[in-house]
């Protein structure tokens, strides 16, 4: 059933869902350039005034799933992604992003799709260039770059050229839309395991159950009572786990895991550069809150790719590997392996 964009306007300004079908007719026009600029911005922010439902974000997950470039991984066992959503606006430094080479170096094998900051200082693309690693890799490099190091980074506007017609959309708008919530959801690799953050606490709800819609094997959605989206140190954590098919909420604290509480605002930063800084503090092992946040999300995503038992098994080896150095090694060898795949 098509829909045009004019109605799913409307539909969304009477706080009225867009159904499903209609949902794929609406996001097939986007995503083909059909639709004007004034018209996506509106409709994207008229979804978010109405809060779009489960549906309605499945939908537009597949058809973004449809539309992209796919990276050619045939094993998938043990596969995960470490993502947010973005536009918490706690401008902390990129936690994920550090999680992704604890959680590699522990035997977890990692796909991390990810793009530039829209409405945050520093996004994963940012850091990882900062780092000395190469993003613009072809779907072929980013498959080579994971078999040689079981772990690579997927530069969304790669991966999404159909993107290319909400992309100024979206970066003139500036504040969070459906897009962010849709990023984390089209991994191109196709990882079955996902560690989820979101920006707004029905989100957990709502992410989980559309991860289940989309057939994920292993997820956990996470939001942090301090607005963090991410397993935070400062509050408790909101939970939304998804196990074959099957799903609970729940909610974790620091202290559950042995670690002491920390403000959020303690790992705020304002670029890249001051975002890598604490990056390597934490892939140095150094102790303190910054080590003890990474490890935390880290052990999380060492539980949700299915090679720890529980989240605080994955902390523990987690712990093990920053240690003793093995993190801050992987993160050495990825760099070097995009580089010289890049040549």
């Amino acid at each position: 059933m098509s829909i045009t964009p004019q109605e799913a306007l409307l539909r969304c300004i009477d706080h009225r869902e867009i159904f499903h079908d209609e949902m794929l007719s609406l996001f097939r026009q986007i995503m083909r350039g059909e639709v004007s600029p004034t018209l996506t911005a509106a409709i994207t922010m008229g979804l978010r005034v109405k809060k779009e439902t489960v549906g309605e974000i499945s939908a537009a997950a597949e058809v973004m799933r449809e539309f992209s470039t796919k990276v050619p991984i045939r094993e998938t066992h043990n596969l995960v992604d470490i993502v947010g959503t973005g536009g918490d606006g706690a401008n902390t430094f990129n936690i994920s992003t550090a999680s992704m080479f604890v959680a590699a170096a522990a035997g977890a094998r990692v796909a991390k799709h990810g793009g530039r900051g829209v409405s945050s200082s520093s996004g994963s693309a940012d850091l990882i260039e900062a780092l000395g690693a190469n993003i613009h890799l072809t779907p072929d490099q980013v498959a080579d770059c994971f078999a040689k190091t079981g772990i690579c980074f997927m530069f969304a506007p790669n991966h999404h050229a159909a993107m290319k017609h909400a992309a100024p959309v979206r970066r003139e708008l500036g504040v969070r839309t459906i897009f962010n919530i849709l990023g984390p959801l089209t991994n191109p690799a196709g990882a079955p395991n996902i560690l989820m953050g979101v920006f707004h606490p029905d989100l957990v709800g709502i992410q989980v159950r559309v991860l289940q819609q989309l057939g994920a094997q292993h997820a956990l959605v996470v939001w942090g009572r301090d607005n963090l989206d991410e397993i935070s140190l400062g509050a408790g954590t909101l939970v939304g786990e998804l196990v074959d098919g099957k799903i609970r909420e729940y909610e974790i604290h620091p202290e559950d895991f042995g670690m002491q509480m920390v403000a959020t605002r303690n790992f705020k930063v304002s670029n890249a550069t001051e975002s890598k800084a604490l990056v390597l503090e934490a892939l140095s092992n150094t102790p303190g809150a910054v080590t003890d946040i990474v490890t935390l999300n880290a052990g999380a995503a060492i539980y949700t790719s299915g090679i720890a038992k529980s989240i605080a098994d994955g902390i523990e080896r987690a712990r093990t590997v920053m240690a003793s150095g093995a993190a801050r090694n992987k993160l050495e060898q990825f760099v070097v392996t995009t580089q010289s795949l890049a040549k």
